[in-house]
């Protein structure tokens, strides 16, 4: 176990930094033109392909108990990321819709690199900024994903996924054998609905309506339509579009990595609407060095669902013999999920052993697959 002293050290924090060179390399490409427009997916994806190729795997864990102002180098990155993504994304609206030498399709191809810088980048801290109890870091989850038009995935994923995964009950868990074009449009639906009727939920047991004020969806909404509005005050309808191209693909990318982290995983159905307690084994982990840098540990996802607030410097490595491994990190598992019959000749396999290992007892799987069993209560 690595203990808090050297976890504190800056030299540890350095390598999640690197993310923030993706800005300035899509201005750079803004700036060129052609095949320039290549770098963000290449210095992101296939980057960190081969760098975890090269650098393997780490299982070392952080002391769990290293206070919080040891860990100010790490939360740093992720509290300044939302000035750093924002900028990107108006600054380029502003100048790709006045810039000569780029044309419509360069433009949309500058607008997929933005789109990776606030999918992979910016909805994965979000995602890290939501669970933790400081107001602002809340507040910071809100901006991000409004600049993606996804603000709902905070509720969704804090009310729904983290109490439902692994049921019929959570959208977001990706059943036996769907295919991500299945999966996609799916949950696209469901967990806008799902987000929702939870929030309802919990105002009516406070006998609220959902007008009140106090849901959330008022200020998601108020903060995505004053995004859009500065689009449009920048570039003008083509600014919008721009704006939403990158919404898409960042949504695209982060249900990519949804589809991954349970595919097939769900909790033994205890009867009469129970279901077992969340473990380990209900969702998948990588312990690839490189993309763990790139996405802030977010592949030690069984402790994330363990322990939901735990920062991502602490969060713990499980081994074969506590949860289920991928054979490699999410940036190839994303895109083998992209090719169907690749992904199932990959997955499949290794869902089938999953289940002869921890639940030899069930001989039916067809409620599983299709998400056929009674909703949690």
């Amino acid at each position: 176990m690595i203990p808090a002293a050297q976890v504190a050290r800056i030299s540890r924090a350095i390598p999640f930094w690197m993310s923030l060179a993706l800005s300035p390399l899509l201005v750079i490409a803004a700036g060129q033109g052609g095949w320039w427009l290549i770098l963000a997916p290449v210095s992101t994806w296939w980057l960190f392909i081969v760098l975890d190729a090269a650098l393997g795997l780490n299982v070392e864990n952080a002391d769990p108990d290293t206070p919080e102002p040891s860990l100010r180098w790490y939360r740093l990155v992720t509290l300044i990321w939302f000035p750093v993504q924002v900028g990107t994304i108006f600054f380029l609206i502003w100048y790709a819709t006045r810039a000569d030498h780029l044309s419509v399709v360069e433009q949309f191809a500058l607008f997929f690199g933005v789109g990776v810088l606030s999918g992979t980048i910016g909805i994965n801290y979000s995602h890290e900024l939501m669970h933790q109890k400081n107001r602002l870091e809340r507040w910071l989850a809100d901006l991000l994903l409004a600049t993606v038009l996804y603000s709902h995935f905070r509720s969704e994923h804090l009310l729904v996924h983290h109490r439902h995964v692994g049921t019929a009950r959570d959208p977001v868990t990706a059943r036996y054998n769907e295919g991500f074009h299945r999966f996609f449009p799916r949950v696209l639906r469901e967990s806008l609905f799902s987000a929702f009727a939870a929030e309802r939920a919990m105002l009516a047991r406070k006998g609220k309506p959902w007008t009140d004020l106090s849901n959330p969806f008022w200020r998601y909404w108020t903060l995505q339509a004053a995004f859009l509005g500065l689009a449009f005050g920048l570039g003008g309808g083509m600014g919008v579009v721009l704006f939403v191209f990158q919404a898409f693909i960042a949504i695209w990318q982060l249900e990519l990595t949804n589809y991954v982290e349970h595919y097939g995983l769900t909790r033994k159905h205890l009867g009469d609407g129970k279901y077992e307690h969340v473990l380990p084994r209900h969702s998948w982990n990588a312990a690839h060095k490189a993309s763990n840098w790139l996405l802030i540990n977010l592949q030690r996802h069984s402790d994330h669902h363990y322990k939901p607030d735990r920062r991502f410097p602490l969060l713990q490595n499980y081994t074969e013999d506590d949860a289920p491994q991928l054979p490699y990190g999410y940036p190839v598992m994303t895109l083998a999920a992209m090719i169907p019959p690749l992904w199932r000749r990959v997955m499949n396999p290794r869902v089938r052993a999953w289940r002869q290992r921890y639940y030899p007892e069930i001989t039916d799987w067809q409620p599983y697959n299709k998400g056929q069993n009674p909703l949690p209560r």
